[in-house]
């Protein structure tokens, strides 16, 4: 079985998975990274016999992600996985940037060393990678590790049922739409604007970032339209706004 991507339903933090989490996750996985490609078809006995798990379970857990939108059952013609929609992409990457850019306020009174530090290892992780492979859990830990510093992780968890689409475009993104080193260096931007207390330099960074998901959106769109449902209506998307210059701290 693949490694999981992080964000897995909030009930398996507390206890043991069940077979149904585990199928949910391990499904989920190859929708996002893209194993499994819009308009697929998924056979509850190839996945059962892949999982080693009965066709209850799989079969659980694919309606669990036709209620988040990442698969559509199709009466008596079988489970497919559903094209990206670029309407739910925007639903939740507005979302998940009212939430963290909320936090960050939190995030900066509850700032310690040490908690820099931990930061910084994943900062030095994330230098290091060269595939989105290994890259894109780091990135979903960075954010994390904000959210959890602020006192709101489970809001993360609050809207991973809403994110599905927006992990495939931000997936599709570090397919050479934009580089790696674009992520980190977004992170180290913000990271220093949080640690020196500078709170407009950190929204403003941290806005910019998670808005580049909708030019890579557009990119994709264009490059690959047999990917995408057609959006529903006209698009309105927010503006990235320009970076203020990082604020240094007294030294007195």
């Amino acid at each position: 079985m693949a490694p999981s991507l992080p964000g897995a339903p909030a009930s398996s933090a507390a206890r043991p998975p069940s077979n149904r989490d585990l199928a949910y996750e391990h499904i989920r996985d190859l929708i996002v990274r893209g194993d499994e490609p819009p308009g697929a078809l998924l056979s509850e006995n190839d996945l059962a016999l892949r999982l080693d798990l009965s066709r209850t379970p799989v079969r659980e857990a694919l309606l669990l992600l036709s209620q988040e939108g990442l698969v559509d059952i199709r009466p008596q013609r079988g489970s497919y996985v559903s094209l990206i929609d670029p309407d739910m992409v925007r639903q939740a990457q507005f979302v998940r940037e009212a939430i963290e850019v909320a936090s960050l306020e939190a995030c900066i009174e509850n700032w310690t060393p040490e908690q820099g530090a931990e930061i910084e290892e994943l900062l030095a992780a994330q230098a290091s990678c060269t595939t989105r492979e290994d890259f894109y859990p780091l990135d979903e830990q960075f954010h994390r590790t904000l959210l959890a510093i602020a006192g709101h992780e489970s809001a993360w968890t609050a809207v991973q049922s809403a994110k599905g689409h927006l992990d495939r475009a931000r997936y599709l993104g570090l397919s050479g739409y934009r580089s790696i080193g674009e992520y980190a260096a977004d992170h180290r931007r913000l990271h220093e604007a949080v640690a020196q207390g500078n709170l407009e330099a950190a929204r403003d960074e941290l806005r910019a970032h998670l808005r580049f998901v909708l030019d890579d959106l557009e990119q994709i769109q264009a490059a690959r339209p047999e990917l995408f449902r057609a959006p529903s209506g006209p698009e309105r998307r927010p503006a990235r706004p320009a970076r203020r210059p990082a604020r240094t701290l007294d030294p007195s």
